[in-house]
């Protein structure tokens, strides 16, 4: 893969991450809303936004989207979330129904 031209637009990068509470967020669970003002800033400082998040019932707590801009920010995102341990989060780089319906086309 070559390094894009600092001009050439990049189109953002879709994720979806399922987050279960550790024990730390369980015990630090009044704090949460500012935790969570607290991840999305670190998400804009990284170019990137949240999409959506939701408390959710079942085996993970929280599903947050968000668009980052590359992998690599995405990843300092994770690992920042994962050091302050009030979450175990399961990332998944996500693909909308147009981009899904461009890779079939190839595989056929």
């Amino acid at each position: 893969m070559s390094r894009l031209d600092a001009h050439e637009a990049v189109e953002p990068q879709t994720y979806v991450s399922l987050m279960k509470l550790t024990q730390k967020g369980l015990a630090e669970l009044g704090d949460s809303a500012k935790r969570r003002e607290i991840s999305e800033a670190r998400v804009a400082a990284l170019g990137g936004r949240s999409i959506a998040f939701f408390a959710v019932m079942g085996p993970y707590d929280f599903v947050q989207v968000f668009e980052m801009p590359s992998n690599e920010a995405m990843m300092q995102y994770v690992m920042t979330a994962r050091r302050d341990g009030h979450v175990e989060p399961l990332i998944l780089p996500a693909f909308s129904a147009g981009m899904w319906g461009e890779i079939v086309k190839r595989v056929q």
